[in-house]
């Protein structure tokens, strides 16, 4: 079981900033901008190399109408944002839960890594 799985069931607190029956949305713990926050599907995917086509179109699709959402509501529309989802070791993922990141509030530098 994941950290993210566990922030799903409330076993550990996090600070929510939206919530759905698809997913979850809440502010990073180690925030790398002003404004970073994870947006993860309430069902398990273990990474973007896990995803099912035929079965995940409505969440993945879900997600990304959220990260728009929430980047506005938290007022990143104007200046921009950035969305990121890092996939497997070589692409720097931690958790292994999928999870966007939702990053603003200060200009971002190019290439990230």
């Amino acid at each position: 079981m994941t950290i993210f799985k566990k922030i799903i069931d409330k076993e550990i607190p996090a600070d929510i900033v939206f919530e759905d029956d698809l997913c979850l949305a809440f502010r990073d713990v180690s925030p790398q901008a002003p404004t970073h926050i994870l947006l993860i599907p309430k069902k398990e995917i273990r990474s973007m190399n896990d995803i099912d086509p035929a079965s995940d179109k409505e969440v993945l699709g879900h997600l990304m109408v959220q990260a728009h959402e929430i980047a506005k509501s938290e007022g990143l529309g104007e200046d921009g944002y950035r969305l990121v989802i890092n996939t497997n070791k070589n692409g720097g993922q931690s958790v292994y839960h999928l999870h966007i990141h939702i990053m603003g509030g200060r200009a971002l530098a190019w290439p990230p890594g």
